[in-house]
C-alpha cells in the first residue's frame, strides 16, 4: 500500500508539472491580449488585418531594425522620435504626425508578452470570408470550441490511462507478494482510497476554481454581443454611405450624459421622402439577405403613418430597439465629458460605426479597458499662453508651468485624477 501511494503522489506532481507547462504559454498569450485590449485595441485592429488610427501591427518586430528601440519606442514614442531614430521618424510623419501615447506603465516582460500576442495573433492565416451558410464555414469561435474539446478529450484518455497502468501496478505487486509468501492485504476500493479522493478533489478544485474566476471575470461583460433590432437599420447606410452625423440622430452625446436613441420623428423626417431602398444589398449577421424597403415599411408601422396621407405624430409608438451598451448600475460615465472635453471621437469606443450594418458591441467597456485608455489618453492643454487645447483644463495651473518648464513633456487623463475610485464609482 506504501508503495502504491508513492506512485500516485508522484503521479500527482507530475499531473501538476505537466499541467503547469500546457498553461504556461497559454497564460502568457492571455496576458498579452489582455495588455492589448487594454492599451492597443482603441487605435490598432485586434485581428493584425488593416490599418485603423494606427499602422497594422502584423509582423511589427519584423519591420522595426532594432528590438530595443521598439521597447523603447511602446514605453515613449516621443523619445524616440527626438533621438532622430529614422524608422520611427518616418513611421510618425506617415501618420499625419501623429505620436502614440506614452505606456510608461509597462515592463519589459509586460512589452514582451504584448508582442508575444502580437506575433501570434499575426500569423494566423487570414482566409477568403465564405458565403453565409456555405459548406464549411466556421469561426473564429467554433474552431477555439473544437480545441477546447480535442484538449478535454485528450485530457480524459490520460487520465484513463493512468488510472489502468495503477491497477495493473498494483495487481503485479499483489503477484509478487504472493509469490514472496508476503500475506495478502485486503484492497481498498476505489470509492474509499483516500489517495485517489484526494486527488480528485484536488482536480475539482482547480477545475471548479479556474471556471468560476474566468466566469467572475467576463460577468456583465458583453462585447461583440449583436442582437436582432426590430428593424434592421444599418449604420453602414446612414453614417457611411450617406454620411449622416451621428449627433443628429444622438444628439445626447455632445450635449448630455447619455447618447440617446432618436424618436420617431427623427428618421421620419427623411423617410417622408424616402420610402424605397435603393442602395447595395443589405445581409444580416447570418449572412441572409434583407430587403430594405420592407424595413421602411416597419418604420412606417411604428409611425402611424400611411403612404399618401398627412401623417398624425401623435399615433407614433416608440421603437422597441434593443439595448446593446449597457454599464453596470454602480458606473458613472458622462458622454459629454468624453466627447467634448477629452475630444474622444465615437469609433474609439464604439468601433468603425460607420462600416458596421448591424451594430454589436466593439470594445469590452471593462474597468481595466476604462483605466488603459485613462492613462494614455493625452489631455488637450493650452499652451503656455493659453491659448488654442481646451480652455476647461486652464484650472490646472501647476500642469502649465510643469509643461512649460520641460518638467512634463504631457498630461494624461491618469495625471489629473482620471483613475481616482471616485471619479466613477461614487
Amino acid at each position: 500500500m506504501t508503495h502504491l501511494k508513492s506512485i500516485a503522489g508522484k503521479f500527482i506532481t507530475l499531473s501538476t508539472i505537466c499541467f503547469s507547462l500546457l498553461t504556461a504559454g497559454q497564460l502568457k498569450a492571455q496576458d498579452g491580449k489582455a495588455l492589448f485590449i487594454q492599451n492597443c485595441a482603441a487605435c490598432h485592429d485586434p485581428k493584425m488585418q488593416r490599418d485603423l488610427t494606427g499602422p497594422n501591427l502584423k509582423g511589427v518586430e519584423d519591420r522595426w531594425p532594432d528590438k530595443d528601440k521598439l521597447h523603447a519606442w511602446i514605453h515613449n514614442s516621443g523619445s524616440v522620435i527626438a533621438s532622430g531614430f529614422p524608422y520611427a521618424v518616418n513611421l510618425f510623419k506617415s501618420h499625419n504626425n501623429i505620436s502614440m501615447p506614452a505606456f510608461t506603465n509597462l515592463s519589459t516582460a509586460d512589452i514582451d508578452a504584448l508582442l508575444s500576442y502580437i506575433k501570434t495573433e499575426g500569423s494566423k492565416p487570414v482566409a477568403a470570408a465564405p458565403a453565409a451558410g456555405a459548406p464549411g464555414t466556421e469561426t473564429a469561435a467554433s474552431s477555439e470550441s473544437n480545441n477546447s474539446l480535442i484538449f478535454g478529450i485528450f485530457t480524459l484518455i490520460l487520465a484513463i490511462v493512468a488510472f489502468i497502468l495503477l491497477q495493473v501496478n498494483a495487481n503485479l505487486k499483489k503477484l509478487s507478494d504472493e509469490k514472496s509468501g508476503i500475506p495478502a492485504t485486503e484492497p481498498v476500493p476505489v470509492w474509499r482510497n483516500k489517495v485517489y479522493i484526494t486527488f480528485a478533489v484536488l482536480v475539482l478544485f482547480l477545475l471548479g476554481g479556474y471556471y468560476l474566476v474566468m466566469g467572475a471575470i467576463g460577468l456583465g461583460r458583453s462585447q461583440d454581443y449583436e442582437p436582432v433590432q426590430p428593424i434592421y437599420y444599418s449604420h453602414k447606410v446612414h453614417a457611411g454611405i450617406n454620411q449622416i452625423n451621428c449627433l443628429y440622430c444622438h444628439g445626447g452625446a455632445q450635449a448630455g450624459k447619455q447618447a440617446t436613441i432618436p424618436s420617431v420623428n427623427i428618421c421620419m423626417n427623411c423617410h417622408m421622402a424616402i420610402n424605397e431602398y435603393k442602395g447595395e444589398a443589405l445581409h444580416d449577421a447570418n449572412g441572409n439577405e434583407i430587403n430594405g424597403t420592407d424595413q421602411i415599411k416597419k418604420l412606417y408601422q411604428y409611425a402611424g403613418y400611411t403612404e399618401g396621407q398627412p401623417w398624425d405624430p401623435s399615433k407614433a409608438k416608440p421603437i422597441e430597439w434593443v439595448r446593446i451598451h449597457n454599464l453596470p448600475d454602480h458606473v458613472y460615465f458622462n458622454h459629454s465629458q468624453h466627447t467634448m472635453v477629452g475630444n474622444i471621437q465615437c469609433q474609439t469606443c464604439h468601433g468603425e460605426i460607420q462600416k458596421m450594418d448591424e451594430v454589436k458591441q466593439f470594445a469590452p467597456l471593462s474597468m481595466g479597458w476604462c483605466i488603459g485608455c485613462h492613462r494614455t489618453t493625452k489631455v488637450n492643454f493650452p499652451d503656455a499662453n493659453g491659448n488654442g487645447g481646451n480652455q476647461f483644463y486652464n484650472m490646472y495651473e501647476k500642469y502649465h508651468e510643469d509643461l512649460k518648464n520641460h518638467v512634463l513633456d504631457s498630461v494624461t487623463v491618469e495625471t489629473i485624477g482620471g483613475t481616482e475610485c471616485q471619479k466613477c464609482h461614487y
